[in-house]
């Protein structure tokens, strides 16, 4: 009796572990959307073949086989615990070394999660108290609780599918709730943001311009999806926000044109179009036709921004007749252009000049890159559009703040940090690397490589490698199999091997980069930092 209920207690154990592990990867992966959380859990197969079968094979061992000995189940038992032990031990160990980039969140939704999945969990459990003193059916018990602990990952997906209903109600509930709020702010502008990169540092830029003379609410963090907008409205849109800005994100076509339905932009911009999520949109029309839905869901009277110097933007042929602005850096035919810039550790500066008007306007920002003018351009587009002055736009795009993770230039230890650890894409790995060049002194590259990148996704790392070695001084990979596309882009242009150091914990880097300093200042550029599901 007391094996069995130390055996109980072990399990219970083991399923608080592996049933925090599951629950906190549906979440990572949003909830099976479009199939994330499943093609995590084939991907990370190779975790199965572990101590559980052979506990299996245990208990099925204690169930089929007849005892003449009294000893051998209890033996059974003792080897049964002994095993669940050592692997909760290593959980334990797997535990602590994790890095979680993105802390595991007791939302309402988990809450309900949680509920459902211990009471499948229970079922056995209590099947096996009220039969514990039938030793056969305990054995049969013991084998399936086995099986369901086994497969937490897939019971984690079936209490997902059985929860769907009630979300859907809960969702309609919120959603509604949000579309009665927006119908009451007749005056409300509201602009929306998209683009396959630079959505949340356009928003950031957008809003903090727009601040300058209007209440302008953001969508928080990257809020970007239907829940986000839906909780952004519902929790922090009040009577007194003069415009909202909702930045817009999507993994298959159809998404950005139900979320328009839903907040009805009257102005959108558009960032630039690349091959990001390329895996979950199937090909490059598909993303550029996705990324479109925004502006073609434009009312007639509204106004649209776009990128000249993207070819993607140019070469669409847009089926909405609302008014359109140029923005660009090389395309001279652009309606708001900048020119001269020149990028240092203390910002960038450049002049603007705005289609009609030869006068060029000097501007200056505490942001670092190519990318962020093309945002803070589609800013002050929409800013004269609501009425905001040449010299209040200079003041505005002089305060705006550095955006955390995005190319953020900041001391650290005894180097500087060029954080550009959120969601790597080529396009913005590239303009990274173009201004890691242009700073003095030592320059160091940390990368674990880019992601979501279809079929290309080796080949466009290893190009990635190339761009590297033109600038840099050393380079730090995170991963050696995920990053091993960079290191032959490195090697074919014939950057010294001796400077490329390879580790599996981006921690490891730091005192790396700390022992280069000397005579030199250093300058480090974090770039990507890949979700837990990536880990090796």
């Amino acid at each position: 009796m007391i094996l069995y209920i130390l055996l109980l207690f072990v399990i219970f154990i083991l399923l608080l572990y592996k049933g925090r592990k599951s629950l906190y990867m549906l979440q990572q992966n949003l909830y099976n959307e479009n199939n994330r959380y499943l093609k995590w859990v084939f991907k990370n197969r190779r975790d199965f073949f572990n101590v559980e079968l052979i506990i299996m094979f245990v208990a099925a061992v204690g169930y089929f086989v007849t005892f003449d000995l009294e000893f051998i189940p209890s033996v059974l038992l003792l080897i049964m615990i002994i095993l669940y032990g050592v692997q909760i031990i290593f959980l334990e160990q797997d535990k602590n070394k994790e890095q979680n980039k993105i802390a595991f969140k007791i939302t309402a939704r988990v809450k309900r999660l949680i509920i459902t999945f211990s009471i499948l969990m229970l079922i056995p459990l209590v099947f096996f108290i009220l039969n514990i003193e039938e030793s056969n059916t305990c054995w049969l018990i013991i084998f399936i609780i086995t099986i369901l602990v086994y497969f937490n990952r897939f019971i984690m997906w079936i209490v997902n599918i059985i929860n769907k209903p009630a979300e859907k109600c809960v969702f309609l509930y919120y959603k509604t709730k949000a579309q009665n709020k927006l119908a009451s702010m007749s005056n409300l502008k509201v602009v929306a943001i998209t683009g396959s990169y630079g959505k949340t540092s356009s928003k950031n830029i957008l809003s903090d311009i727009l601040n300058i003379k209007y209440n302008a609410l953001p969508t928080p963090r990257n809020l970007n999806t239907f829940y986000g907008l839906m909780i952004t409205i519902n929790n922090h849109l009040t009577k007194f926000d003069d415009i909202f800005v909702a930045e817009m994100g999507a993994y298959v076509r159809g998404e950005i044109k139900g979320l328009c339905k839903f907040v009805k932009p009257k102005y959108g911009i558009l960032t630039r179009i690349g091959q990001a999520h390329l895996e979950s949109f199937g090909s490059e029309k598909n993303i550029q036709e996705a990324k479109f839905e925004l502006i073609e869901s434009l009312p007639l009277d509204g106004i649209g921004v776009l990128n000249m110097d993207d070819e993607k933007q140019v070469s669409y042929q847009l089926k909405n007749k609302c008014r359109i602005i140029w923005i660009g850096i090389d395309s001279e035919d652009a309606d708001v252009r900048a020119v001269d810039i020149k990028c240092s550790k203390d910002g960038t500066s450049f002049n603007i000049i705005f289609k009609g008007d030869k006068k060029k306007h000097p501007f200056t920002t505490k942001l670092l890159g190519k990318h962020n003018v093309y945002n803070i351009l589609a800013s002050v587009a929409l800013g004269r559009e609501f009425g905001i002055t040449i010299d209040q736009l200079k003041q505005a795009v002089l305060a705006v703040k550095p955006i955390p993770h995005r190319l953020e230039l900041k001391p650290l230890g005894k180097f500087y940090q060029i954080a550009d650890d959120y969601n790597s894409n080529p396009v913005g790995a590239k303009s990274a690397v173009e201004v890691l060049g242009m700073m003095p002194g030592i320059k160091v590259v940390v990368t674990p490589g880019m992601i979501e990148l279809g079929d290309d996704e080796e080949k466009i790392n290893e190009e990635f490698g190339g761009q590297i070695a033109e600038v840099a001084d050393y380079v730090v990979l995170i991963g050696e199999k995920r990053t091993k596309p960079i290191y032959d882009g490195l090697v074919k242009k014939n950057f010294d091997k001796k400077r490329i150091i390879v580790y599996n914990d981006v921690r490891d880097a730091f005192p790396f980069i700390d022992g280069l300093t000397g005579k030199q200042d250093v300058y480090a550029l974090f770039e990507n930092d890949l979700p837990d599901t990536y880990n090796e």
